[in-house]
């Protein structure tokens, strides 16, 4: 049985709207039931010759050729599929994959979903050690999705040091994949967004070899104007996408252009937009931790929101099945080697810190490399940042600004350390370069993780103070 994996949300960033001049893909990945361990691991460059079989739902195909190093996040238990979700490779070309979407019944009957084709399991495994640029990417991806199909419509991001491309499935075999403009950037939550393809502008589109004649011969373009949609024609404009879908839209482009009026029920609102004002990853790390906050939709309820209907109506970004989100950024105003930076956040996104870590390593923190069914925060990163879940929610209103304050302690840190990173390791190179490196994520993550555990330590003994089961001999008196 597949698993539900309809829960991330996306934000992808072209260099010239970012406020140093990265490139930026980022995605939470959610996962029904609340728990799904993950684990931040490196793996090294070698010589793929293997007949790949996929443990979740059968793919085989041979894998041969050499492959680069690059970084995962996968999940700890490997027994239904490698599921290594985002990462980057050497090359510094990042992927995040994915999105999950939905194609509708008309476009399925023509081209059926492949049972055991090119899942979100498979994907990263498949692409990321074999290419060089974002756009080489797309191309093997595109490849694989048209020779052995995909068992699921998905989103997928790519991008490199200039390019940020961001590509769809939609049907067993048919994808198209845009380039977002240097000066934009998009907001992908689980539905198709991208909308007209020119399919004479290879710059800017790449889409499968058979799309054009698929849509043709089956009648499926609904257009009385000859533009050609990829939302419209292969997506599903349901009822309940107004409430699962397209509210995070609405409040991602709200942040980012908060001049612009929308409806948060809207199913029209633009793919790509040009922001306001030029976005940092902490403006990427808010909308990824968000939860319709300063809104009448925010379900933590806070005393300035909607009514309970209200703030139950739509699909938060945050919420309980929160397991790994990711910012990959690719800066240009660095040397090649240490460009690289993985943001990693584990757990309930708006309770815990994101993590830098450079990519360009030999190994990561062992606490991020360890998560297993026992619920172990000292040993596991994984599970420390999923306690404060746990410690917070039920005393939301009470811990929150100091929770909110710990969040922004972590990240002047963070920011502190990859500016002296930067500054030695531009004095280095080669393998003395990426030893130092690896020690600096080392240390990174090692005060963040003390700082969190200072954090549960403090909030722990403030809950033991709040109990409602207490009596004191003068309170009948």
């Amino acid at each position: 049985m597949k698993k539900s994996k309809d829960n991330c949300t996306a934000m992808i960033v072209g260099k010239k709207a970012t406020i140093d001049g990265s490139t930026i893909i980022a995605r939470d990945e959610d996962g029904y039931g609340g728990i799904n361990e993950k684990l931040f691991v490196v793996h090294e460059a070698k010589d793929y010759d293997e007949d790949y079989v996929s443990k979740y739902n059968g793919l085989k195909l041979h894998l041969k050729g050499h492959g680069c190093k690059w970084t995962a996040t996968p999940t700890a238990d490997a027994s239904e599929g490698r599921w290594d979700e985002q990462g980057i490779n050497e090359y510094n070309v990042a992927m995040s994959a994915t999105e999950t979407e939905a194609t509708n019944a008309r476009c399925l009957g023509h081209d059926p979903l492949v049972e055991n084709g090119v899942d979100e399991d498979s994907m990263v495994y498949l692409v990321l050690p074999f290419v060089k640029s974002a756009r080489e990417g797309v191309a093997r991806l595109g490849k694989l999705i048209e020779k052995y199909g995909t068992g699921e419509s998905n989103g997928i991001a790519f991008s490199d040091h200039d390019e940020v491309w961001y590509f769809e499935t939609g049907a067993g075999h048919q994808w198209v994949a845009q380039r977002i403009p240097e000066d934009s950037y998009a907001i992908c939550p689980n539905i198709m967004v991208i909308q007209d393809i020119d399919f004479d502008d290879h710059e800017n589109f790449m889409y499968a070899s058979t799309i054009r004649d698929f849509v043709e011969k089956n009648h499926l373009n609904p257009s009385t104007d000859g533009k050609w949609s990829f939302r419209d024609i292969f997506g599903t404009k349901a009822e309940a996408d107004s409430y699962y879908n397209t509210p995070r839209t609405w409040y991602g482009q709200k942040l980012f252009n908060p001049s612009v009026e929308q409806d948060p029920l809207s199913q029209e609102m633009p793919f790509i937009r040009k922001p306001e004002k030029k976005i940092g990853v902490e403006d990427v790390e808010y909308f990824l931790s968000s939860h319709y906050n300063g809104t009448e939709y925010d379900p933590m309820g806070s005393f300035a929101s909607g009514d309970d209907k209200e703030q139950k109506m739509f699909r938060s970004i945050a919420l309980d099945r929160n397991q790994s989100s990711c910012i990959l950024q690719i800066r240009n105003d660095v040397p090649k080697e240490m460009a690289a930076i993985q943001w990693v956040n584990f757990g309930f996104y708006a309770y815990s810190p994101y993590v830098p870590f450079y990519t360009n390593i030999d190994d990561t923190p062992l606490n991020y490399q360890k998560a297993s069914h026992m619920v172990t925060p000292e040993s596991s990163a994984y599970w420390l940042y999923k306690s404060l879940q746990v410690l917070i929610e039920p005393r939301y209103h009470q811990f929150i600004y100091q929770v909110d304050n710990f969040r922004d302690e972590c990240q002047s840190y963070a920011v502190s350390r990859v500016s002296a990173t930067d500054e030695k390791a531009r004095e280095m190179s080669g393998k003395e370069q990426t030893k130092y490196l690896t020690a600096a994520n080392a240390e990174t993550a090692a005060h963040i993780t003390a700082e969190t555990k200072k954090l549960i330590s403090d909030l722990t003994r403030q809950a033991l103070n709040t109990s409602k089961f207490q009596f004191e001999r003068g309170d009948n008196l």
